[in-house]
């Protein structure tokens, strides 16, 4: 519930602070902080797929350029401060130690792929960086896998959720527009409905008054 509160104030700031929001928010959980950046990249894509206030090719240049300065950030206070820091303080980035045994033993078998796959897998995306450079990986290569995961991350999530947003859009206008002309045909056909019998009755009336006063013109 407070995950989803979190995301819900997030995603209503977009509207104001635009690419900032999501450099920002994607660059802090990918640097280590357990915040909602996939949802800061899905959102702001479909509202721009619905509603154009927001382009879909800003979005996806500030969610790359997040992914790769958190990821940054992350790798060189790894770097810097290694796995002791990490032992001390990942309780509170919620790095217990099952997760740092699990994510060392990861990393040190998968590196690269862990580096550049393990943006698209949540907990990874936030400790990635860090044992990367706690575990001392080299720089060039470290630097390599993640721009290059970071960019295809940010197209495949912003593009793909703008394309099932443009096409939910698409589909439900077709809808309404289907609606509104299937309640005007039947409009249409009741009215007609209506006028139908009176119009009989009107012309059968008629039809009865002329043959009546033939036949008084006959006799006399």
């Amino acid at each position: 519930m407070e995950h989803t509160s979190l995301s819900d104030a997030l995603i209503s700031l977009i509207p104001t602070y635009g690419p900032w929001i999501i450099f920002g928010i994607i660059a802090l959980e990918n640097a280590g902080a357990p915040l909602p950046g996939e949802t800061i990249l899905v959102a702001p894509a479909l509202v721009a797929a619905t509603t154009g206030q927001i382009s879909i090719v800003v979005v996806v240049l500030a969610s790359a350029g997040g992914a790769i300065v958190g990821d940054g950030i992350g790798y060189m206070v790894g770097r810097r401060f290694g796995l002791p820091l990490i032992r001390r303080y990942g309780r509170y980035i919620r790095l217990d130690e099952n997760r740092l045994l699990i994510g060392r033993y990861l990393f040190f078998r998968y590196g690269n792929v862990v580096v550049f796959f393990g943006r698209f897998v949540a907990v990874l995306r936030m400790f990635a960086a860090l044992l990367a450079g706690a575990n001392s990986m080299p720089a060039g290569r470290f630097f390599f896998f993640n721009i290059t995961g970071g960019v295809c991350w940010a197209c495949l999530f912003g593009f793909g959720a703008y394309a099932a947003g443009a096409g939910f859009s698409i589909a439900f206008r077709t809808s309404r527009i289907e609606a509104t002309a299937l309640k005007e045909i039947t409009a249409s056909y009741a009215q007609e409905a209506v006028q139908q019998p009176v119009l009989l009755c009107c012309t059968g009336g008629g039809v009865k008054l002329i043959a009546d006063r033939t036949a008084i013109w006959s006799n006399s």
